[in-house]
């Protein structure tokens, strides 16, 4: 994935939230809106494969909505227990209503 892919509108990522999405070919993606920024990983959690973009947005991390597991949303990092495996982290633009990614 060199060129950039439209993942969703950024209109549907309000500031403070997450929304979880795909990439063209089926792989899913966690978008967040932080303070105006868009920031964008990869959409399952390494340790039981849940959807990142249902958790909850706690400053630049996500929270797995099935066993609290954090996130990076900058790096991808996975920050505390029980994940141990980060997740890919995306390099985001906006592009009018378009929110685009690729890796980084």
């Amino acid at each position: 994935m060199a060129e950039w892919s439209v993942v969703c509108k950024a209109s549907e990522v309000p500031s403070g939230t997450l929304k979880q999405c795909e990439l063209p070919d089926g792989t899913p993606v966690c978008v967040a809106q932080v303070d105006g920024r868009f920031l964008a990983i990869g959409g399952e959690c390494t340790h039981s494969g849940a959807p990142l973009g249902e958790g909850d947005l706690e400053g630049t991390c996500v929270v797995c909505p099935w066993h609290g597991a954090t996130f990076d949303l900058e790096t991808g990092e996975a920050r505390t227990p029980p994940a141990h495996d980060p997740v890919e982290a995306y390099r985001v633009q906006v592009v009018g209503d378009e929110v685009q990614v690729r890796r980084a």
